[in-house]
Order: structure tokens, then sequence, then C-alpha cells
């Protein structure tokens, strides 16, 4: 199925009247991800379920009317916006005569599209086989990735076969242990960042919040950063200028996304160990979606899943973004909300409001539990003395002959990496 093919798209909701998400807000968040890649959206159809049917999950007048809806618009493809079992979508494809396609495959298939590194592709291409493995595949493009999707969508190549449980299970090894070098490789580069003398930052949030645009603001470099679902895949790491250090490092990274498919959670676990690793996390919302509690909500359960949330966890701070996208009365209600948190700064990626108290909140929680440090560096120390001045507070210094003391407040922190430079008698 090519780009530019229609689809109708249809969201059970079995919430039983207790749903914490918006349905119109639902609609256009499954109608995001099918333009994300090319499909045009030709219906939103919207059906409460009291009880899920096995065969189906729909009812069966329900299956009539998504039907009659695939009928009169042309539709080539129906997008369920939800998981559904290979059962369902054999009956369903059968039921409507249009190719199937659940939320878990479509966000397979745009992460497979829009992958750029080796890495991501090998992780998509994991998460992807993890998916089919257990389905009833009717048509798969086989080992070989020849477009930019997976298959789901159909392509070049597409061969109407079985998938051979045997050759996904030897594929998915192979691709584990390329994996397992790549986890590796990013852990060596990893450590020695943290001997580096400088802090990570990592951006998190739901995807389409602005992380890609806040991150070009502050390094001034061109992440793509459209108003597309899933605009960023592939981590980026640049260094920012932050008060009160030289510098550090900030870290874009895959949006989150509510029922983010669990293949493409433990896919995604070496990308996402940037976030554990982090000093401080920065978690952006877009303030002006009117699902913004629920994906906070989403956000921290990935966080907890990866082990980066919650105690012990690095200090998060909620940058309240998209402020222009609000009427100035309800702005302005969101601001006073905000002055009452502590860890809540509202910024505006795009005009640049609020991204300067944005740094300066950083760069305070980044000296948090500092303490008074007693170094002792000879005058030829220039570049420990420049660094120290750079990213701690000198108190105090005491010329004695050919040596200086001095008095630094550091967090735990930059003490641990003026120590991995510089080691201090004990």
């Amino acid at each position: 199925m090519s780009r530019g093919a229609k689809a109708v798209i249809a969201l059970p909701d079995l919430s039983q009247g207790n749903a914490r998400r918006d349905i119109d807000a639902r609609l256009d968040e499954a109608a995001g991800l099918a333009e994300a890649i090319g499909i045009e959206v030709v219906e939103k159809l919207h059906f409460r379920i009291r009880g899920a049917k096995a065969g189906t999950l729909f009812g069966s007048g329900q299956v009539e009317m998504i039907a009659e809806a695939v009928d009169r618009t042309g539709a080539e493809l129906l997008i369920v916006d939800a998981s559904i079992t290979p059962i369902q979508q054999k009956n369903l494809e059968t039921g409507t005569k249009a190719k199937v396609i659940d939320r878990t495959g479509l966000i397979l298939e745009i992460f497979g599209e829009r992958a750029a590194t080796s890495e991501g592709r090998l992780q998509v291409e994991l998460a992807h086989l993890d998916y089919q493995a257990g389905r009833l595949v009717r048509s798969w493009t086989h080992l070989e990735r020849q477009r930019g999707g997976f298959g789901f969508l159909g392509g070049p190549g597409e061969t109407q076969i079985e998938a051979d449980r045997r050759l996904i299970r030897d594929r998915m090894a192979k691709l584990k242990k390329e994996l397992e070098q790549v986890t590796r490789t990013r852990t060596l580069h990893r450590a020695r960042r943290q001997r580096a003398p400088w802090p990570v930052i990592a951006l998190v949030g739901y995807t389409n919040a602005g992380k890609s645009t806040l991150f070009n603001r502050l390094t001034r470099a061109d992440v793509m950063a459209e108003n597309l679902l899933f605009a960023t895949l592939d981590p980026t790491m640049r260094e920012i200028e932050l008060p009160g250090f030289d510098k550090a490092i900030l870290s874009d990274t895959v949006g989150f996304i509510s029922e983010l498919p669990t293949q493409l959670v433990a896919a995604f676990r070496a990308t996402l160990e940037e976030v554990i690793s982090a000093d401080l996390i920065i978690h952006v919302r877009d303030i002006s979606h009117p699902d913004s509690d629920a994906q906070r909500q989403d956000v921290e359960q990935v966080l907890a899943d990866i082990g980066a949330g919650g105690e012990g966890g690095a200090p998060m701070i909620e940058a309240w973004n998209k402020i222009d996208a609000l009427p100035e009365e309800e702005a302005e209600s969101v601001r006073t909300e905000a002055l009452r948190r502590e860890e809540v700064v509202v910024i505006s990626a795009l005009t640049g409001e609020g991204v300067d108290t944005l740094m300066e909140c950083a760069g305070e929680h980044l000296r948090k539990g500092a303490k008074v440090r007693h170094i002792t560096l000879s005058a030829g120390a220039g570049e420990a003395i420049a660094w120290l001045h750079a990213n701690g507070e000198v108190v105090a210094q005491r010329n004695e002959g050919a040596e200086t003391e001095y008095e630094v407040r550091l967090s735990d922190a930059d003490w641990a990496r003026f120590e991995s430079r510089w080691p201090q008698p004990a």
C-alpha cells in the first residue's frame, strides 16, 4: 500500500465512561500517526464497547458500520486504534474487505520509516519481528529492509507468504547479538562522558511536545523539528552553555506515546539508557494539549518502566511548552499555576519565552546538594583552576608556597568529575 493510501480510523472505547483521555484528542492522535507516514485519513469513527468480542473486537453492527464507511470512502486501509489479536485482524479484513493494521503495527511502521542510524534500524527491525512472530502473517517483506517500513503496508518485493517462524527466530537472535555490541559501545561512550567534566541533561516528553524545537534553540542545531508525531527517533547529543558551568551535554530522545508497544520499549532500552544515566531530566510538556495531564502520566510510566523515574532517579524539571499556543487569559492562568510549583518552568521553545529561566533552573538543580571541598593545586594547574571557577563556587583560596588551597562548593557529581581528571590525595 503506497503513501497517500486512504484510511478509515476506528477507535474502540472500552473505558466505560472512565476515560482519562479526550475522545477527539485520541482520534486526532491516531490520525496524526497515520499522516506521519503519508496515509490520508478519510473518516474517523468512535465506538463505545461494553465487552470486546473475541473474534472482531467490535460488535457485528459496528463492523457493518465500519465496512460501510470503508466502501463509501473508497478506503484501502482500516486502522484500529488499539491492539488487536491476529484472529481479530483476519476477521476484520474479511468483514470490511480492507487491509487492517492496529495501533502497534502503525507505530512500528512509523519507526521503520524514520529510524536513521544503524542502531535505530536494528532496534526497529527487532521490535517488528517480535510483533510478527506471534501473528498470522499473510504478507511480509521477508528478511530484507526493502523500503522505509517493514511490510505492514506492503511495498516493492512484497511476497504473499506466511512468515517462516524459524527464519524470524534466527534473524532475531542475530539482531540481538548486533544490538548487544552496540549497547557495549554506547556504555563505553557513556563511561567516557561520565569521566568528562560536564553534566548530561536529557530531554524527554510525549511525542510532538516540542523537544526537538527546544533542542535546536539551545544548541543552534538543525535536528528535524516538524509538527509530526515521532519526528525524532535517534538520540542526538550536543554541547550547550549553562549558567554556572563551562558547558553541558544535552540529549534529545525519542518521544513517548500512550500504549507504546512493549516491543519498542524493550528494543529502545539501549537508547533510553541515555535518560537513565543523565544528571538531570527535563520533561517537555505540550501544555496547550487537551490531554496534557494524561500525556504526563504516560511519560512517567515509561520512565518508571526503564528505571529512570521515581526515587533514586535523576532530578526532573517540567518545561510547560507551547504557552504561545494558548489564549492569553488561559496562558496567564497556566503561568500562575506554574509559579506555585518548584519544579516547573513555563516556556515557548518557538518564541524563546522562559528558555533562559529554564536553563538557570537546570543549573541550580545540578548544583543542588553542593558541599564545600578542600582542593590543593599547584600554580601550573591552570586548566583545573579554570574548571573549578566555571563549575563550582570558589568561596576561599590560600596561597601556600608553590601551591594554592581552594575551598570550592561542588555537587557530588561535579566532585566525582573533578576527581576523575585531577585526583586529590586521600
